[in-house]
Protein backbone atom coordinates (compact mmCIF):
# COMPACT_ATOMS: atom_id res chain seq x y z
CA UNK A 1 0.00 0.00 0.00
CA UNK A 2 0.95 3.25 -0.82
CA UNK A 3 2.21 5.88 2.00
CA UNK A 4 -0.65 8.89 1.78
CA UNK A 5 2.46 11.22 1.98
CA UNK A 6 4.13 10.33 -0.95
CA UNK A 7 4.37 11.80 -4.45
CA UNK A 8 2.95 9.09 -5.73
CA UNK A 9 -0.34 8.77 -3.45
CA UNK A 10 -0.91 12.46 -4.33
CA UNK A 11 -1.85 11.26 -7.67
CA UNK A 12 -3.62 8.65 -6.71
CA UNK A 13 -7.03 10.22 -5.88
CA UNK A 14 -10.12 12.10 -7.30
CA UNK A 15 -9.41 15.16 -5.72
CA UNK A 16 -5.90 14.93 -7.68
CA UNK A 17 -7.93 14.11 -11.20
CA UNK A 18 -10.04 16.91 -10.49
CA UNK A 19 -7.31 19.72 -9.04
CA UNK A 20 -5.24 18.97 -12.46
CA UNK A 21 -8.07 18.68 -14.91
CA UNK A 22 -9.58 22.28 -13.89
CA UNK A 23 -5.42 23.42 -14.24
CA UNK A 24 -5.42 21.95 -17.82
CA UNK A 25 -8.52 23.76 -17.99
CA UNK A 26 -7.37 27.08 -16.84
CA UNK A 27 -4.44 26.93 -19.44
CA UNK A 28 -6.73 25.87 -22.39
CA UNK A 29 -9.08 29.05 -21.42
CA UNK A 30 -5.79 30.78 -21.18
CA UNK A 31 -4.26 29.60 -24.86
CA UNK A 32 -1.80 27.46 -23.78
CA UNK A 33 -2.50 24.67 -25.13
CA UNK A 34 -0.90 23.46 -28.34
CA UNK A 35 -3.66 21.41 -29.76
CA UNK A 36 -7.44 23.04 -28.25
CA UNK A 37 -9.15 25.76 -27.82
CA UNK A 38 -12.26 25.71 -25.51
CA UNK A 39 -15.88 27.98 -26.04
CA UNK A 40 -17.34 28.19 -23.07
CA UNK A 41 -19.89 30.36 -24.67
CA UNK A 42 -21.16 27.17 -25.99
CA UNK A 43 -21.50 25.50 -22.96
CA UNK A 44 -25.14 26.85 -22.34
CA UNK A 45 -26.00 24.81 -25.32
CA UNK A 46 -24.79 21.80 -24.60
CA UNK A 47 -26.26 21.63 -21.41
CA UNK A 48 -29.47 22.15 -22.81
CA UNK A 49 -28.80 19.48 -25.30
CA UNK A 50 -28.37 17.56 -22.10
CA UNK A 51 -31.03 18.45 -20.50
CA UNK A 52 -33.12 17.62 -23.38
CA UNK A 53 -31.82 13.53 -23.31
CA UNK A 54 -32.88 13.37 -19.78
CA UNK A 55 -36.28 14.69 -19.86
CA UNK A 56 -36.75 12.56 -23.07
CA UNK A 57 -35.17 9.53 -21.46
CA UNK A 58 -36.96 10.00 -17.07
CA UNK A 59 -39.33 12.63 -17.70
CA UNK A 60 -39.97 11.98 -14.10
CA UNK A 61 -36.08 12.96 -13.58
CA UNK A 62 -36.03 9.28 -11.74
CA UNK A 63 -32.34 9.29 -13.02
CA UNK A 64 -30.31 6.15 -11.57
CA UNK A 65 -26.25 6.41 -11.03
CA UNK A 66 -23.74 5.82 -13.76
CA UNK A 67 -22.38 2.42 -13.16
CA UNK A 68 -22.34 -0.71 -14.80
CA UNK A 69 -25.79 -2.35 -13.50
CA UNK A 70 -27.61 -0.31 -15.83
CA UNK A 71 -26.02 -2.67 -19.12
CA UNK A 72 -27.11 -5.91 -17.14
CA UNK A 73 -30.82 -4.44 -18.36
CA UNK A 74 -32.14 -5.89 -21.82
CA UNK A 75 -35.39 -5.54 -23.22
CA UNK A 76 -37.34 -5.44 -19.50
CA UNK A 77 -35.34 -8.05 -17.67
CA UNK A 78 -32.45 -7.29 -14.82
CA UNK A 79 -30.46 -9.96 -15.67
CA UNK A 80 -28.24 -9.26 -12.70
CA UNK A 81 -31.34 -10.25 -9.87
CA UNK A 82 -32.36 -13.26 -12.52
CA UNK A 83 -28.68 -14.05 -11.74
CA UNK A 84 -29.33 -14.07 -7.98
CA UNK A 85 -32.75 -15.89 -8.02
CA UNK A 86 -30.29 -18.85 -9.34
CA UNK A 87 -27.92 -18.55 -6.07
CA UNK A 88 -27.96 -18.83 -2.45
CA UNK A 89 -26.33 -16.14 -0.72
CA UNK A 90 -26.42 -16.44 3.28
CA UNK A 91 -26.49 -12.59 3.74
CA UNK A 92 -25.86 -9.75 2.60
CA UNK A 93 -22.10 -9.38 2.53
CA UNK A 94 -21.55 -12.97 0.60
CA UNK A 95 -24.07 -11.06 -2.16
CA UNK A 96 -21.92 -8.21 -2.18
CA UNK A 97 -18.65 -10.61 -2.58
CA UNK A 98 -20.42 -11.99 -6.07
CA UNK A 99 -21.63 -7.85 -6.88
CA UNK A 100 -17.43 -6.92 -6.61
CA UNK A 101 -17.18 -10.29 -8.66
CA UNK A 102 -18.96 -9.39 -11.39
CA UNK A 103 -18.66 -5.88 -11.38
CA UNK A 104 -14.97 -5.38 -11.02
CA UNK A 105 -14.50 -8.24 -13.92
CA UNK A 106 -17.25 -6.74 -15.59
CA UNK A 107 -16.13 -2.80 -15.92
CA UNK A 108 -12.25 -4.08 -16.41
CA UNK A 109 -13.21 -5.90 -19.71
CA UNK A 110 -15.50 -2.77 -21.02
CA UNK A 111 -12.80 -0.40 -22.53
CA UNK A 112 -14.24 0.09 -25.71
CA UNK A 113 -15.25 -2.37 -27.91
CA UNK A 114 -14.80 -1.50 -31.67
CA UNK A 115 -17.23 -0.90 -34.26
CA UNK A 116 -17.61 -4.11 -36.08
CA UNK A 117 -18.33 -6.36 -32.59
CA UNK A 118 -21.46 -7.50 -31.93
CA UNK A 119 -23.04 -9.86 -28.94
CA UNK A 120 -26.05 -12.19 -29.87
CA UNK A 121 -27.71 -13.20 -26.52
CA UNK A 122 -29.59 -16.48 -26.16
CA UNK A 123 -31.56 -16.20 -23.75
CA UNK A 124 -33.10 -12.00 -24.26
CA UNK A 125 -33.04 -12.69 -28.06
CA UNK A 126 -30.88 -9.49 -27.78
CA UNK A 127 -27.93 -8.62 -30.28
CA UNK A 128 -26.02 -5.54 -28.47
CA UNK A 129 -22.41 -4.12 -29.49
CA UNK A 130 -20.22 -1.35 -27.60
CA UNK A 131 -20.75 -0.90 -23.51
CA UNK A 132 -24.40 -2.98 -23.49
CA UNK A 133 -22.88 -5.85 -25.47
CA UNK A 134 -19.30 -6.09 -23.11
CA UNK A 135 -22.02 -5.89 -20.08
CA UNK A 136 -24.10 -8.67 -21.33
CA UNK A 137 -21.12 -10.80 -22.38
CA UNK A 138 -19.41 -10.41 -18.93
CA UNK A 139 -22.40 -11.17 -17.40
CA UNK A 140 -23.09 -14.67 -19.16
CA UNK A 141 -19.00 -15.26 -18.82
CA UNK A 142 -19.81 -14.98 -15.15
CA UNK A 143 -22.40 -16.84 -15.19
CA UNK A 144 -20.97 -19.74 -16.69
CA UNK A 145 -18.87 -20.70 -13.64
CA UNK A 146 -15.80 -19.81 -16.03
CA UNK A 147 -14.10 -17.56 -13.46
CA UNK A 148 -15.14 -19.50 -10.54
CA UNK A 149 -12.33 -22.41 -8.87
CA UNK A 150 -15.59 -24.44 -6.92
CA UNK A 151 -18.12 -26.27 -9.33
CA UNK A 152 -20.63 -25.42 -6.39
CA UNK A 153 -20.53 -21.79 -6.30
CA UNK A 154 -19.95 -20.50 -10.32
CA UNK A 155 -20.94 -17.34 -8.88
CA UNK A 156 -17.81 -15.99 -7.91
CA UNK A 157 -14.15 -14.89 -9.49
CA UNK A 158 -11.44 -16.86 -7.60
CA UNK A 159 -10.02 -18.50 -10.53
CA UNK A 160 -8.57 -15.42 -12.60
CA UNK A 161 -4.95 -15.80 -12.30
CA UNK A 162 -5.13 -18.38 -15.17
CA UNK A 163 -7.88 -16.67 -17.73
CA UNK A 164 -7.29 -17.18 -21.52
CA UNK A 165 -7.74 -15.43 -24.25
CA UNK A 166 -9.43 -18.04 -26.17
CA UNK A 167 -11.76 -18.36 -23.27
CA UNK A 168 -12.93 -14.96 -23.44
CA UNK A 169 -13.03 -14.91 -27.26
CA UNK A 170 -15.28 -17.68 -27.10
CA UNK A 171 -17.75 -16.30 -24.62
CA UNK A 172 -17.71 -13.30 -26.13
CA UNK A 173 -18.50 -14.57 -29.53
CA UNK A 174 -15.27 -13.58 -31.60
CA UNK A 175 -14.48 -14.50 -34.79
CA UNK A 176 -12.87 -12.84 -38.03
CA UNK A 177 -16.11 -11.20 -38.49
CA UNK A 178 -16.79 -10.36 -35.00
CA UNK A 179 -13.64 -8.68 -34.11
CA UNK A 180 -13.21 -7.31 -30.62
CA UNK A 181 -10.49 -4.71 -29.56
CA UNK A 182 -7.77 -5.43 -27.18
CA UNK A 183 -8.71 -9.30 -27.03
CA UNK A 184 -5.28 -10.33 -25.38
CA UNK A 185 -5.32 -6.88 -23.30
CA UNK A 186 -8.51 -7.74 -21.77
CA UNK A 187 -7.67 -11.41 -20.86
CA UNK A 188 -4.15 -10.22 -19.70
CA UNK A 189 -5.81 -7.69 -17.60
CA UNK A 190 -8.10 -10.48 -15.73
CA UNK A 191 -5.13 -12.45 -14.95
CA UNK A 192 -2.70 -9.70 -13.30
CA UNK A 193 -6.23 -9.09 -11.59
CA UNK A 194 -6.39 -12.56 -9.97
CA UNK A 195 -2.69 -12.77 -9.45
CA UNK A 196 -2.85 -9.28 -7.71
CA UNK A 197 -6.02 -9.54 -4.85
CA UNK A 198 -7.11 -13.05 -6.32
CA UNK A 199 -10.77 -12.79 -5.72
CA UNK A 200 -12.10 -9.40 -6.62
CA UNK A 201 -14.91 -9.71 -3.86
CA UNK A 202 -12.66 -9.58 -1.14
CA UNK A 203 -12.55 -5.60 -1.67
CA UNK A 204 -15.92 -5.56 -0.04
CA UNK A 205 -14.84 -6.70 3.29
CA UNK A 206 -11.72 -3.80 2.85
CA UNK A 207 -14.12 -1.53 1.89
CA UNK A 208 -16.66 -2.02 4.78
CA UNK A 209 -13.85 -1.86 7.18
CA UNK A 210 -12.87 1.42 6.42
CA UNK A 211 -16.98 2.83 6.78
CA UNK A 212 -16.97 4.94 10.28
CA UNK A 213 -20.93 4.48 11.55
CA UNK A 214 -21.51 2.66 8.88
CA UNK A 215 -21.01 5.58 6.01
CA UNK A 216 -18.08 5.19 3.53
CA UNK A 217 -16.87 8.27 1.38
CA UNK A 218 -17.30 7.15 -2.41
CA UNK A 219 -13.47 8.56 -2.68
CA UNK A 220 -12.63 6.08 -0.11
CA UNK A 221 -13.96 3.43 -2.78
CA UNK A 222 -11.44 4.99 -5.58
CA UNK A 223 -8.80 5.02 -2.99
CA UNK A 224 -8.97 1.15 -1.84
CA UNK A 225 -8.93 0.31 -5.92
CA UNK A 226 -6.36 2.10 -6.46
CA UNK A 227 -4.22 1.05 -3.57
CA UNK A 228 -5.22 -2.37 -4.20
CA UNK A 229 -5.45 -2.44 -8.15
CA UNK A 230 -2.07 -0.53 -9.49
CA UNK A 231 0.03 -3.63 -9.98
CA UNK A 232 -3.01 -4.46 -13.01
CA UNK A 233 -1.75 -1.74 -15.27
CA UNK A 234 0.87 -2.90 -17.60
CA UNK A 235 2.75 -0.65 -19.22
CA UNK A 236 1.94 2.44 -17.51
CA UNK A 237 4.03 4.78 -15.73
CA UNK A 238 5.36 4.41 -11.98
CA UNK A 239 6.80 6.53 -9.93
CA UNK A 240 8.98 5.41 -6.73
CA UNK A 241 8.37 1.96 -7.56
CA UNK A 242 4.81 2.57 -7.26
CA UNK A 243 2.42 1.96 -10.33
CA UNK A 244 -0.02 4.73 -11.54
CA UNK A 245 -2.76 3.31 -13.56
CA UNK A 246 -4.38 5.85 -15.63
CA UNK A 247 -2.18 8.55 -15.56
CA UNK A 248 0.11 10.18 -18.07
CA UNK A 249 2.80 13.10 -19.41
CA UNK A 250 1.22 16.58 -20.29
CA UNK A 251 3.73 19.83 -20.76
CA UNK A 252 1.69 21.76 -20.00
CA UNK A 253 1.20 20.51 -16.01
CA UNK A 254 4.20 21.90 -14.18
CA UNK A 255 5.26 20.86 -10.53
CA UNK A 256 8.03 21.47 -8.80
CA UNK A 257 8.54 17.85 -7.63
CA UNK A 258 7.93 14.34 -9.19
CA UNK A 259 4.63 14.41 -10.28
CA UNK A 260 5.98 17.16 -12.68
CA UNK A 261 3.89 16.92 -15.89
CA UNK A 262 1.72 13.81 -14.73
CA UNK A 263 -1.78 14.36 -15.30
CA UNK A 264 -4.17 11.72 -13.24
CA UNK A 265 -7.22 10.50 -14.92
CA UNK A 266 -8.26 7.18 -13.21
CA UNK A 267 -11.57 6.70 -15.90
CA UNK A 268 -11.79 2.19 -15.67
CA UNK A 269 -11.31 2.79 -11.87
CA UNK A 270 -13.92 5.70 -11.23
CA UNK A 271 -16.18 4.07 -13.29
CA UNK A 272 -15.65 0.78 -11.20
CA UNK A 273 -16.26 3.18 -8.01
CA UNK A 274 -19.21 4.69 -9.04
CA UNK A 275 -20.94 1.11 -9.84
CA UNK A 276 -19.38 -0.35 -6.47
CA UNK A 277 -21.61 1.80 -4.25
CA UNK A 278 -25.00 0.58 -5.42
CA UNK A 279 -23.83 -3.45 -3.69
CA UNK A 280 -22.57 -1.32 -1.00
CA UNK A 281 -25.80 0.43 -0.24
CA UNK A 282 -27.52 -3.15 -0.83
CA UNK A 283 -25.03 -4.57 1.69
CA UNK A 284 -26.62 -1.62 4.39
CA UNK A 285 -23.23 0.52 3.89
CA UNK A 286 -24.28 4.34 3.61
CA UNK A 287 -22.20 5.76 0.52
CA UNK A 288 -21.61 9.64 1.32
CA UNK A 289 -19.76 11.99 -0.76
CA UNK A 290 -20.59 10.89 -4.48
CA UNK A 291 -19.77 13.87 -5.36
CA UNK A 292 -16.05 13.60 -4.71
CA UNK A 293 -15.77 11.45 -7.72
CA UNK A 294 -15.16 13.29 -10.84
CA UNK A 295 -16.99 12.73 -14.18
CA UNK A 296 -15.47 10.09 -16.52
CA UNK A 297 -12.96 10.92 -19.10
CA UNK A 298 -13.90 8.72 -21.89
CA UNK A 299 -14.87 9.53 -25.50
CA UNK A 300 -18.88 9.40 -24.71
CA UNK A 301 -18.18 12.18 -22.32
CA UNK A 302 -15.45 13.70 -24.28
CA UNK A 303 -17.26 13.51 -27.56
CA UNK A 304 -20.32 15.66 -26.35
CA UNK A 305 -17.90 18.75 -26.09
CA UNK A 306 -16.13 18.04 -28.99
CA UNK A 307 -19.41 17.75 -31.09
CA UNK A 308 -21.33 20.45 -29.69
CA UNK A 309 -18.19 23.40 -30.21
CA UNK A 310 -17.36 23.44 -26.52
CA UNK A 311 -13.90 22.07 -27.51
CA UNK A 312 -12.27 22.75 -30.77
CA UNK A 313 -8.68 21.24 -32.10
CA UNK A 314 -6.88 24.09 -33.72
CA UNK A 315 -5.94 21.84 -36.44
CA UNK A 316 -8.68 20.33 -37.63
CA UNK A 317 -6.54 17.78 -39.62
CA UNK A 318 -5.94 16.10 -36.61
CA UNK A 319 -9.47 15.30 -36.45
CA UNK A 320 -8.32 12.50 -39.62
CA UNK A 321 -5.33 11.48 -37.70
CA UNK A 322 -4.84 8.68 -35.20
CA UNK A 323 -3.69 9.66 -31.84
CA UNK A 324 -2.05 7.06 -29.41
CA UNK A 325 -3.85 7.41 -26.07
CA UNK A 326 -0.66 8.89 -24.25
CA UNK A 327 0.03 11.96 -26.85
CA UNK A 328 -0.66 15.34 -25.42
CA UNK A 329 -3.79 15.97 -27.79
CA UNK A 330 -5.58 13.11 -25.92
CA UNK A 331 -4.46 13.53 -22.16
CA UNK A 332 -5.31 17.18 -22.87
CA UNK A 333 -9.22 16.28 -24.01
CA UNK A 334 -9.69 13.60 -21.12
CA UNK A 335 -8.60 15.90 -18.49
CA UNK A 336 -10.28 18.81 -20.15
CA UNK A 337 -13.51 16.62 -20.18
CA UNK A 338 -13.20 16.00 -16.37
CA UNK A 339 -13.20 19.84 -15.64
CA UNK A 340 -16.03 20.20 -18.26
CA UNK A 341 -18.32 17.92 -16.47
CA UNK A 342 -17.78 19.73 -13.16
CA UNK A 343 -18.93 22.76 -15.04
CA UNK A 344 -22.17 21.51 -17.27
CA UNK A 345 -23.41 20.08 -13.91
CA UNK A 346 -24.75 22.87 -12.14
CA UNK A 347 -26.39 24.19 -15.95
CA UNK A 348 -28.12 21.22 -15.95
CA UNK A 349 -29.21 20.94 -12.11
CA UNK A 350 -30.48 25.00 -13.08
CA UNK A 351 -32.51 24.01 -15.69
CA UNK A 352 -34.16 20.69 -14.52
CA UNK A 353 -34.49 22.19 -11.49
CA UNK A 354 -32.76 19.85 -8.93
CA UNK A 355 -30.23 20.31 -6.30
CA UNK A 356 -26.80 18.71 -5.89
CA UNK A 357 -27.76 16.65 -2.96
CA UNK A 358 -31.15 15.09 -5.31
CA UNK A 359 -28.71 14.89 -8.41
CA UNK A 360 -25.37 14.34 -7.93
CA UNK A 361 -22.78 13.92 -11.06
CA UNK A 362 -23.72 10.15 -11.12
CA UNK A 363 -27.09 10.80 -12.30
CA UNK A 364 -26.18 13.51 -14.59
CA UNK A 365 -23.47 11.22 -16.14
CA UNK A 366 -25.97 8.90 -16.70
CA UNK A 367 -28.97 10.83 -17.73
CA UNK A 368 -27.03 12.50 -19.16
CA UNK A 369 -23.57 13.77 -20.35
CA UNK A 370 -22.74 10.15 -21.39
CA UNK A 371 -26.44 9.82 -23.23
CA UNK A 372 -26.02 13.13 -25.05
CA UNK A 373 -22.30 12.32 -26.52
CA UNK A 374 -23.37 9.15 -27.99
CA UNK A 375 -27.00 10.44 -29.42
CA UNK A 376 -24.69 13.54 -31.00
CA UNK A 377 -21.89 11.32 -32.23
CA UNK A 378 -24.83 8.82 -33.49
CA UNK A 379 -26.40 11.54 -35.60
CA UNK A 380 -22.97 13.24 -36.79
CA UNK A 381 -20.88 9.76 -37.29
CA UNK A 382 -22.12 6.99 -39.11
CA UNK A 383 -21.78 3.75 -36.99
CA UNK A 384 -21.85 6.88 -33.62
CA UNK A 385 -18.38 6.21 -33.07
CA UNK A 386 -15.86 8.66 -31.24
CA UNK A 387 -14.84 11.71 -32.87
CA UNK A 388 -11.09 10.86 -32.56
CA UNK A 389 -9.35 8.21 -33.93
CA UNK A 390 -7.36 6.24 -30.23
CA UNK A 391 -5.06 3.51 -30.63
CA UNK A 392 -5.93 1.98 -27.35
CA UNK A 393 -5.15 -1.49 -25.92
CA UNK A 394 -8.95 -2.44 -24.40
CA UNK A 395 -7.80 -0.82 -20.85
CA UNK A 396 -8.30 3.11 -21.63
CA UNK A 397 -11.20 3.82 -22.76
Amino acid sequence: MTRKDTPAASLLSAAAVRERAHEMLAIALAGGLPDWRVDLDRLPHTADVVVAVIRDQYPTLKVPFHARWRHFHVRGRDLWQELGEEAFWPDRAARARAAFDLCITSVLLDAGAGPGWRYLDGPTGSTTSRSEGLGIASLRLFQSGALSSRADDPFRADALAGFEAATLAKAFQVTGDNPLVGLEGRAALLRRLGQTVGRPGDLYDVMAARAADGRLPAPVILEVLLERLGPIWQDRLTLDGVPLGDVWRHPAIKRDDATDGLVPIHKLSQWLAYSLIEPLQDAGIEVVDIDGLTGLAEYRNGGLFIDDGVLVLKDPADMDRTHAVGDPLVVGWRSLTVALLDLIAPLVRERLGVTADAFPLARVLEGGAWAAGRRLAAQRREGGGPPLTITSDGTVF
